[in-house]
């Protein structure tokens, strides 16, 4: 039986693309307005064809001025393939590799707020992104994002602590209406800490996820994490990141399991220049392996998505992370690489190794250029190689 306590806002919006619009008067509101244009390659082991997607995301939609502490928003999204040869998982074409950008047009978000007294209320369709989105994010970097209809609630306790409470109803994930997997019914709730401290930014969480379309991704997450810098003498940062997670069987699913999650971080950081080596590791016990099913999971261990799941064995991901920016005139071209080492969770087992680049620039105040690269060589046949292109044109106004 689905449950729908907080879809207030029983709205119908159609996605338009508007590329002359742009933000209403000072005082009326702001239209959003935005179109990205991308072109996706994938040549993977296994497929004797090569995955070629072109398409365009547009949203379109509205938030108005703030009236007594509230304001409602409301925006379209539409994602049309200008070329289809990949399988999105919804048109049938499973003749070439994956690429998870279906076609859909779609309510993405309807939402009313309200700010005041220590206080931010958020309920209806939303965008939600915790922290760096590790465990509840809105996949941004897919055309179709996700959204959750929820209710969210943010209390200053005092300057330098949030407590964060979210209920969430129902996930519209990136695979589209098309997709049985598309919607999520859900009775979940998420409470996090977020406080500033000598020593760095702490966050004490907890998630527990119920599902009832899926309950084997039922699971409750208890968690924290450290993340923080401080100036050496010779002019960098020293940055650093470490947190523990211990996840079990909650709600509706029938399987018992105990599993442990460990990420390691420390790195230099000047202006923008940045350099890290990490570790992350996440448990599993033959059966399953720790899961992140709200994470926006391109942004974790390599672009190639090839771990998008979790293995049965777990996975030990030893990583080494630069960036930089490069002034070219009035601009700057951003530049970050990586170098990921997989295996299982011990480390006795190789699943493989990764290596991924990215250059964006701003070609305009609202017009952005990027082109992004991943190559992951397998070491089993369970994780194939292959190599993934983008090139991505991005207006927003």
């Amino acid at each position: 039986m689905r449950r729908h306590p907080v879809a207030l806002l029983p709205l119908a919006v159609a996605a338009l693309s508007a590329p002359g619009l742009a933000h209403a008067a000072e005082g009326q509101g702001d239209w959003i307005v935005d179109a990205r244009l991308r072109y996706e390659f994938v040549d993977q082991a296994g497929f004797a064809n090569e995955a070629e997607g072109l398409t365009l995301r547009t949203r379109l939609g509205y938030e108005t001025p703030v009236w007594n502490g509230f304001k409602a928003l409301v925006e379209g999204e539409n994602v049309t393939a200008l070329s289809d040869r990949y399988n999105s998982t919804t048109n049938g074409h499973v003749v070439y590799p994956t690429v998870l950008d279906p076609e859909t047009t779609e309510l993405n978000r309807a939402q009313i707020s309200w700010s005041g007294a220590g206080a931010d209320v958020v309920v209806g369709r939303q965008r939600i992104v915790l922290g760096a989105a590790r465990f509840v994010g809105n996949v941004g970097f897919r055309q179709n994002e996700q959204t959750f209809d929820a209710a969210r609630v943010a209390f200053k306790v005092s300057p330098t602590t949030t407590l964060t409470w979210i209920y969430i109803d129902r996930v519209h994930r990136i695979l589209g209406d098309d997709s049985p997997q598309g919607e999520w019914d859900s009775d979940s709730n998420v409470v996090q800490i977020d406080s500033k401290t000598p020593i760095g930014q702490l966050t004490a969480y907890g998630y527990l996820l119920d599902f009832e379309s899926v309950p084997l991704q039922s699971s409750a997450t208890w968690g924290a994490r450290l993340t923080g810098s401080r100036p050496l003498a010779s002019g960098p940062s020293i940055t650093w990141e470490v947190e523990y997670a211990r996840q079990g069987d909650y709600g509706a699913n029938p399987v018992d399991f105990d599993l442990d999650y460990l990420a390691l971080s420390a790195g230099l950081k000047k202006d923008a220049r940045y350099v890290s080596v990490g570790l992350e590791r996440l448990d599993g016990d033959g059966a399953r392996g720790f899961g992140t099913p709200l994470a926006t999971l391109h942004a974790f261990n390599g672009w190639a998505d090839v771990f998008l799941a979790t293995p049965a064995g777990g996975l030990t991901d030893l990583n080494l992370k630069a960036g930089t920016t490069v002034p070219l005139g009035s601009r700057k071209l951003k530049l970050a690489a990586a170098v990921h080492d997989f295996s299982d969770a011990d480390g006795g087992l190789d699943y493989g190794s990764e290596f991924d680049a990215s250059a964006s620039l701003p070609l305009t105040p609202r017009l952005s250029f990027e082109v992004k690269a991943a190559r992951f060589t397998g070491d089993l046949p369970a994780f194939a190689d292959r190599t993934k292109v983008w090139v991505t044109l991005e207006l927003k106004l």
